[in-house]
């Protein structure tokens, strides 16, 4: 955990409020593979990390909420006894979207104070935004005793993105950042809400992150019309979601839909199978089988399902140029953000300067090198 980070957002709560505050670490998400499955009540395998939100909480001495971003330099003021839900925007969906959700299960929410800030690039793909709204949930069940189970909190968090951020998101992010445990990641089945923990140990072999530095514009109504794709298809099916059908039952709705959203809902089924593919290949310390998959996700994400870019279809092809490479692929919504790399261990510093200097010859911009070690989830410091 970085205590730069909760120094900072300790001595930026104090310049404003007199209070001792109660101090939370949320933390980002990988994923491993399992890509765009959530929400198609699938298999996902997210671990937390050592990056995310840190946030000073504490009940406000008057009649109004005050919300700090110092990352942004952001103040925004609420009453949590009239809550104005309207106009929302940026970070403060996030905030108000949860205590509007919380106040929806009957839940007496006080004003309170908070200051938070975070060591997860914007657009990363490491899932920010669920770690800001379980730092936020799980600040006010703390200070107001609300009672929340974990699970609640989390459902919490999903609603507010889905409505007053206007993603679908499936429930991972929300999952991963609460439930995380530290060294391991959660093959996680998103219809039971139920995960078996993997102690991660890739022996010779790490994970590295690369961010593009990008965040192409389409992501959010892409997200959501490929979600609306996938729906349609198992309405046609007669199911309740993707993860039950396979590439025989796909064939008989053909007919009905466009080339491009048939590969789309192929995908799904495939990368679910590679989900749990995976879960095998780690329980066997198969890691040339695991890294194939990895690929395999990327070559589904880029050509059938079309949420890459350029970009981090690049970072991609030079890790397959790289025999230290045993996988590679965009990791999180897609248009921008990062890939994940198995890469051996003895094989990164120089991995790192090739990626960014090629990357930035290419792009004019560099890329971003992040190597991250897994966390517990959401908790008090």
């Amino acid at each position: 955990m970085d205590t730069n980070l909760i120094q900072k957002v300790s001595e930026s709560f104090a310049k404003s409020f007199s209070s001792e505050p109660v101090l939370i670490f949320s933390p980002g998400r990988i994923n491993i593979i399992g890509e765009h499955t959530d929400y198609n009540a699938g298999f996902v395998f997210p671990a937390a990390i050592d990056k995310g939100i840190v946030a000073a909480i504490q009940k406000a001495e008057g009649s109004v909420s005050t919300a700090t971003a110092i990352d942004m330099d952001e103040t925004i003021q609420f009453d949590t006894d009239n809550l104005d839900t309207s106009n929302l925007s940026g970070w403060a969906s996030y905030v108000v979207g949860v205590v509007a959700e919380t106040q929806k299960l009957g839940k007496t929410v006080g004003n309170f104070d908070i200051v938070f800030g975070g060591n997860i690039p914007d657009g990363a793909g490491m899932s920010s935004s669920a770690a800001l709204e379980n730092s936020v949930v799980f600040g006010i069940n703390e200070l107001f005793g609300l009672g929340l189970t974990k699970y609640e909190m989390i459902l919490i968090s999903q609603a507010a993105e889905h409505n007053y951020v206007g993603v679908k998101c499936g429930i991972m992010d929300q999952y991963a950042s609460m439930f995380g445990i530290e060294n391991s990641a959660l093959l996680l089945d998103c219809r039971t809400a139920k995960a078996e923990p993997f102690a991660i140990d890739f022996k010779d072999y790490q994970l590295l992150l690369f961010n593009t530095n990008v965040k192409h514009k389409l992501s959010d109504s892409a997200y959501n019309d490929r979600r609306a794709v996938c729906e349609k298809t198992a309405e046609l099916l007669g199911i309740d979601a993707l993860r039950d059908a396979t590439e025989v039952d796909l064939e008989k709705v053909k007919d009905q839909l466009s080339a491009e959203d048939f590969q789309k809902v192929v995908y799904v089924v495939q990368e679910n199978n590679r989900a749990q593919a995976a879960a095998v290949a780690m329980k066997e310390g198969d890691l040339v089988e695991l890294g194939q998959l990895i690929y395999g996700s990327h070559n589904g994400l880029q050509h059938q399902y079309k949420v890459s870019c350029e970009e981090l279809d690049f970072l991609v092809d030079l890790a397959k140029e790289n025999s230290d490479i045993l996988g590679a692929r965009m990791m999180g919504g897609g248009f921008g953000g990062c890939t994940i790399n198995l890469i051996k261990k003895t094989a990164v510093e120089e991995f790192k300067k090739t990626a960014v200097t090629t990357y930035t010859e290419k792009f004019g911009h560099a890329c971003s090198p992040y190597e991250v070690a897994l966390s517990d989830g959401t908790h008090k410091i």
